[in-house]
């Protein structure tokens, strides 16, 4: 190809020359030398045409030869490709045949291992059922345990509550006083098989009040008294629901109100009851029992105790439906309680002992001690038992000890009504009731001590509570009102409602709200006015607590404030 193009070069530059030899003659005429050298350089011009004709077609055939030059270079690099690709193939196949071969050796030496290791393999299964066998078995038994377990505690529930208190005391002429309390309690109650149940609790409060499980923030933050307050077993025989009997120390298995026994205590002894379900008329159900107290065993002497009969029916006629109940209760010997061990009051000092008057001297008890300010009586124990105060009517005889000027034979007579109203929420309650002590002396005593023989037996009880509403769902609300009259030998003293202005000898008012804030909390707002019925009698509290100067004068109104905040589990 490079002597093609050096031969087109020449003849390029052949003509050139020619050409410019030509434009430089002149030729002013034709000389026959000058026709020849014409004729020459056509000659020579037609050579040059030929040769140029001739360039052209050797151009074009360079062209093609190039260009298959280059088809053929990019076929050659193709085939380099495909060479390298198989080459980088073949490298991949002979790693993945070593590899493989690599792989299988180990697969061989792992047989060879495996098949050492199959005599032990196969002992050790063995050993391994054996072991899973026992193990079954021994799951089997302890799934039963706890199947068992869980069974008897599925029959059980807790019970209880936590109360935090603020209450407020305000008379007329006395110091306002204002103190915070608690009350903790807690129990576990459940079937123990199909005929029996059982229960126990605990409580904070003093051993020596049953009528208050309360414990007031106080005594440089000491720790607080917690003790046993309920524990019975229940007989309820599966095949015969309408009778049932219980033992031990229990709540309140009658209708009842807090006049003739304090919510907070819980009796002691035995109850058997009959209850039966009927369908006649109005009637629904209709209710017998008995009762057996105990409240005074003695190693050497005659115990005291209560005896009592209960019979209630219930019945139904439209919204209304109501609970009658007739309770009589006779006290036995109740004047052991004016003759309480120091134990029993929860004394918290001792008397002199009788040389030279020395004493008294401290002792670690916790409770009310003995009950002040009644004429005559001792102040250290034995003495009389009466938390809140003695309110009934007492003696003295020949030898010191104190007597109840009346015996107590108990008529409660209770008419518990339920009016359901268009709003499920707000149903109407009203309470009736008339309690009348048969034992009653004819006559009261004066604060002297004297009979006072124009006025008669103060034997007697009557009020009534009113509500609106109930505390069983979120947010339901109650409100009440309760009235109270209640005269000096009505009942037992030693053990009736603590919160009252007295136990008995008042004329008492009670305003009550509740507010249901959560299902398990409630807010308490209760509102207690009362003052002494007749502070002309013996034992009033009017005259003992000093709020009048004069026996026979209107005591002014005691006004308490209770704000409770109750958490129930």
């Amino acid at each position: 190809m490079k002597r093609f193009m050096a031969l087109a070069l020449s003849l390029t530059l052949g003509a050139s020359a020619a050409q410019a030899q030509q434009s430089t003659a002149t030729a002013p005429a034709k000389t026959p030398r000058k026709r020849a050298v014409q004729k020459s350089e056509s000659a020579v011009a037609a050579q040059l045409a030929q040769f140029q004709q001739a360039l052209d077609a050797q151009q074009q055939q360079i062209q093609q030869l190039s260009n298959q030059v280059q088809s053929r270079d990019q076929q050659i690099q193709q085939l380099q490709q495909k060479l390298d690709q198989s080459q980088s193939s073949t490298a991949q196949t002979q790693s993945q045949i070593q590899d493989a071969e690599s792989k299988a050796n180990a697969a061989a030496a792992a047989a060879s291992q495996a098949s050492d290791n199959v005599g032990k393999l196969q002992s050790d299964v063995s050993d391994l059922r054996t072991n899973t066998t026992n193990a079954a078995l021994t799951a089997q038994d302890d799934q039963k345990k706890l199947s068992a377990l869980q069974t008897a505690f599925g029959r059980f529930r807790f019970t209880g509550d936590v109360r935090v208190r603020g209450e407020s005391f305000i008379q007329q002429g006395i110091q306002d006083r204002n103190r915070a309390r608690v009350r903790v309690r807690f129990g576990l109650e459940g079937a123990l098989n199909q005929d029996f149940m059982g229960a126990f609790a605990i409580a904070t409060g003093s051993q020596g009040d049953p009528t208050t499980t309360n414990e007031t923030l106080t005594n440089v933050f000491d720790r607080k008294t917690i003790a046993l307050d309920k524990a019975y077993i229940t007989y309820n025989p599966t095949n015969h629901k309408w009778f049932s009997a219980t033992g031990g120390k229990f709540a309140y298995l009658w209708q009842r109100t807090p006049v003739t026994g304090d919510s907070d205590l819980n009796p002691e002894g035995f109850d058997q009851k009959l209850s039966f379900d009927i369908k006649h008329g109005m009637f629904t159900n209709f209710t017998l029992q008995a009762m057996e107290l105990l409240y005074g065993e003695v190693s050497s002497g005659q115990d005291s105790y209560v005896l009592g009969l209960s019979a209630a029916t219930t019945f139904k006629a439209g919204p209304w439906s109501a609970t009658a109940s007739l309770l009589n209760q006779h006290f036995n010997r109740p004047d052991s309680i004016l003759q309480a061990s120091a134990f029993a009051v929860g004394a918290t000092t001792t008397g002199t002992n009788g040389v030279g008057g020395v004493g008294p001297y401290p002792v670690p008890g916790e409770g009310p001690g003995c009950a002040s300010g009644v004429t005559g009586t001792p102040k250290f124990a034995p003495c009389i038992f009466a938390p809140n105060g003695m309110s009934n009517a007492t003696i003295i005889d020949s030898s010191g000890k104190a007597h109840f000027w009346s015996g107590f034979d108990l008529v409660d007579v209770i008419l518990n009504n339920t009016i359901k109203t268009p709003s499920a929420r707000f149903p109407i309650g009203l309470v009736l009731e008339y309690e009348q002590n048969l034992d009653a002396a004819s006559h009261p005593l004066d604060t002297t001590g004297a009979i006072i023989s124009s006025l008669g037996k103060q034997d007697k009880e009557y009020g009534f509570d009113f509500s609106v509403g109930q505390t069983k769902n979120k947010n339901d609300l109650q409100f009440g009102y309760g009235w109270q009259r209640q005269e000096q030998d009505s009942v037992l003293a030693s053990i009736a409602e603590s919160d009252q202005r007295s136990p008995t000898n008042i004329l008492q008012h009670k305003i009550y709200a509740s507010w249901k804030l959560r299902t398990n909390t409630t807010a308490n707002f209760t509102f207690w006015r009362g003052r002494v019925l007749n502070s002309f009698l013996e034992n009033n509290a009017a005259v003992l607590q000093k709020t009048i100067t004069t026996p026979g004068t209107v005591e002014p109104y005691l006004n308490r404030l209770q704000f409770d905040l109750v958490y129930s589990y």
